[in-house]
């Protein structure tokens, strides 16, 4: 009974030591519940394609797919391509997506291939080989795109007449996804202003008398994620879930049963490549803006951060495990530096807290995950030796 409860608490530290940070810094940030519902839903929608993409790899037993980031360099790619041939809207979207697609499977192939040559180590390995790619994608868009690879849209391409800007601007595909179902949520007082600043646009309206003012949802951007959510529940049904999830469990036993381990290892780094490729595009469509060089490295750390926090682990996560680490990781985000300012007087503190938690949740679940391996050993070597003892 001791052992069980003990269990229960270390599955679920960190969800719980969040919540109670996230209790104490919301009423000393001082933003109203409509200010923190807005953003959240906005975080919601930016993030959860991401973190979901990250669900495959684990069902696999791989571990968290550090590797993501070659998808996210893939959308990137293809946002770039869009941005040069001045294609905006939801076709600009859909082509950035035909353009990653292709990248993201010779990427994801290449990295599946990479893991299973280190088994048992994919996390740092994936880790790594992002920092690779990487090195490959700078090169690319640095030195390649307007020299040998043709870019004509100046705005796009630095003073010297080759390689891409550092920021580019999305304005004509921003916010696209998330605006194509407006729909908006208003207390009863604030819903006649909230028509007079748009100009009578026309909203599907849903007024609650407990909500002290406007919270305009991005239905279109959640109904993809609910979709990809259903995609994810029927995928675990399918043959090729239930290998999978058998590789995850034992890999030896999948072996002997006629499982081909390293190949379905592979299309499970496949798919969450080409995922994370779409929810790159997803991400950056909400901002409006590509930063060029890092923006990739930022969706990748604080998506497996985000996932940790939901109560996740290294071998186990579901999808209630998501939107529970993206509603508590980014509502620390949002108050941690007001709350910070207002209880020292300096706003940077809660940016160190953020830099510092998104680092640190993922050290402390790898030394979870080590701990737990060496426990399961132990708890075999102990069986064994009865086994013996007992005949």
């Amino acid at each position: 009974m001791i052992r069980r409860l003990f269990d229960i608490i270390a599955n679920n530290a960190v969800p719980a030591v969040f919540i109670i940070i996230s209790a104490f810094a919301i009423p000393l940030s001082g933003y109203s519940a409509s200010y923190l519902i807005q953003e959240l839903l906005t975080r919601i929608g930016r993030n959860s394609f991401l973190i979901l993409s990250l669900l495959i790899p684990i069902m696999a037993g791989m571990g968290l797919n550090f590797g993501m980031v070659l998808g996210a360099m893939a959308g990137q790619i293809g946002l770039l391509f869009i941005c040069d041939w001045g294609i905006v809207g939801i076709p600009g979207i859909v082509l950035a997506c035909l353009i990653g697609t292709p990248i993201a499977i010779i990427l994801g192939i290449f990295c599946g291939h990479v893991l299973n040559r280190a088994k048992g180590r994919e996390m740092v390995t994936s880790y790594i080989l992002g920092f690779f790619i990487n090195g490959v994608y700078q090169m690319v868009v640095l030195y390649l795109m307007g020299w040998i690879i043709p870019i004509t849209n100046p705005a796009l391409l630095l003073s010297r007449g080759y390689g891409v800007r550092n920021a580019v601007s999305l304005l004509g595909i921003r916010g696209i996804l998330d605006n194509l179902i407006p729909t908006v949520i208003t207390g009863t007082q604030g819903a006649g202003q909230f028509f007079n600043a748009q100009g009578g646009n026309p909203f599907i309206l849903l007024q609650i008398p407990l909500i002290d003012g406007s919270i305009r949802i991005p239905l279109a951007t959640l109904i993809v994620i609910a979709l990809f959510c259903v995609f994810i529940i029927w995928f675990r049904k399918t043959k090729l879930g239930q290998d999978m999830r058998a590789i995850g469990q034992n890999q030896a036993v999948s072996d002997s049963a006629g499982i081909p381990v390293n190949r379905t290892r592979i299309i499970a780094i496949v798919i969450s490549t080409v995922l994370a490729c779409y929810g790159q595009i997803i991400y950056l469509q909400n901002m409006g803006t590509l930063n060029t060089y890092n923006s990739h490295d930022q969706a990748g750390m604080f998506s497996i951060a985000a996932l940790l926090i939901g109560g996740a682990s290294v071998s186990r996560a579901s999808i209630a495990n998501v939107f529970l680490g993206v509603i508590l990781f980014h509502l620390m985000f949002i108050v941690a530096p007001v709350a910070g300012k207002n209880l020292i007087g300096d706003a940077q503190i809660g940016e160190y807290f953020r830099v510092f938690v998104s680092y640190g949740i993922i050290a402390i679940a790898l030394v979870l995950h080590a701990w737990k391996r060496n426990r399961e050993r132990e708890a075999a070597r102990r069986s064994l030796r009865g086994n013996k003892g007992g005949e």
